[in-house]
């Protein structure tokens, strides 16, 4: 009896060790623990946050007030100060692959946030002279399709492309059998891209187009002789420990889907997002341009609802109780984010599974409203 009782303590010790460890309270973790060399983690109470109201608002995720959301960390203060992962139904690229315990090392679409890798490949391959400036053409590197640049097209630059103001004809509000998909199913997407209608001078108008990304990655391979994802692991990924990624490629010819095949951990998005939130800088070593980074974040045109378009970024102008906020954020289809307000020195990363659903009330920006009354917080614009 004693042996079976000895027994019966050590499995509910064993069981109640691994129970923790799957539970993720690591915004509880003793302050100022290295991570990986990567950050510090710290509690809630040594940044200013309050604990009561963020514990609200994971019980409100868990309960699905926030639907099917995947994963919440917050960068506070050059600290990492909330993890934490969640159960839900999610994809890849399309795919269903059913209900995921989400945690540290598991992937996850970023969508749309590849967009943003892209536009900081091409600051980089500015800086190292294998592409002159952002009002190059973009025809010096497609020379072999020199019969589309006719007309005004024949004036798009790489600044069109990041800043999506091509004026070509492209349609990506409807979530199926839309431009991108027509992009994606065609054998050269180069020419499929650069044959559309202009409908508007280059320069002149904003429209969302996952074209543009294509191209900028082609141009990244032209001008470097690597695929995207090959030249962003290089150049970021392994200088900032992202050693967890994947990049979909097409069935056809095996090149990275720039526009929105990206898959990196909560961890490898944060840490991309810490690399931008520092000017580039990781560690001792300026990865991206500080200029870069700077233009990234700033609205090169604006669009309706104070919103505005940087260099593959997208720029919010908030109004939360009644203080202004400009606040950058990389943007994914399915509520993937990455916000940005360095006026506060926050970091938000996000992960979710409600792709192609625009209309849900509780998404990102609501979850980000409910952070923001958990602490004092100023005015940035």
């Amino acid at each position: 009896m004693r042996n079976i009782r000895f027994f019966t303590v050590i499995l509910f010790l064993v069981i109640t060790t691994i129970g923790c460890r799957q539970t993720s309270n690591k915004h509880s973790t003793t302050q100022n623990q290295t991570l990986n060399d990567d950050f510090s983690i710290s509690k809630l109470e040594d940044v200013g946050l309050e604990r009561l109201i963020i514990n609200e608002l994971i019980d409100s995720i868990k309960t699905g007030f926030y639907p099917n959301r995947h994963s919440l960390l917050i960068y506070k203060d050059d600290k990492l100060i909330l993890e934490e992962y969640f159960s839900g139904h999610d994809e890849n690229w399309g795919s269903d692959i059913g209900v995921i315990n989400h945690n540290d090392t598991i992937l996850h679409d970023v969508r749309s946030i590849s967009k943003s890798v892209v536009g900081a490949c091409i600051g980089i391959a500015i800086e190292e002279g294998l592409i002159r400036d952002v009002n190059q053409s973009i025809f010096d590197f497609f020379k072999e399709y020199k019969e589309f640049a006719v007309g005004s097209k024949s004036k798009l630059t790489i600044y069109h492309l990041l800043t999506m103001t091509d004026g070509l004809d492209w349609n990506e509000s409807v979530p199926i059998d839309n431009t991108e998909a027509e992009m994606e199913n065609s054998k050269d997407k180069v020419a499929f891209i650069l044959s559309r209608d202009l409908k508007y001078e280059p320069g002149k108008n904003w429209n969302y187009n996952g074209g543009t990304t294509e191209l900028l990655a082609n141009i990244i391979l032209r001008a470097t002789g690597k695929n995207i994802y090959q030249y962003a692991k290089e150049k970021i990924f392994d200088k900032i420990n992202v050693t967890n990624s994947e990049w979909t490629s097409y069935y056809e010819n095996g090149i990275p889907a720039a526009a929105s095949g990206l898959r990196l951990t909560s961890r490898g998005m944060l840490n991309f997002g810490i690399l931008y939130q520092n000017d580039g800088k990781w560690g001792k070593e300026q990865i991206v341009p500080k200029k870069w980074v700077n233009e990234s974040f700033k609205s090169h045109i604006s669009r309706q609802n104070n919103e505005g378009y940087g260099y593959q970024f997208w720029v919010f102008n908030y109004t939360i109780q009644g203080k202004s906020l400009s606040i950058p954020a990389a943007v994914g289809n399915g509520d993937q984010r990455i916000y940005f307000d360095n006026g506060n020195n926050l970091l938000v990363v996000t992960t979710a599974g409600n792709y192609n659903k625009w209309e849900i009330e509780n998404n990102a920006w609501a979850l980000l409203k409910k952070i923001y009354t958990s602490f004092s917080f100023k005015e940035t614009r």
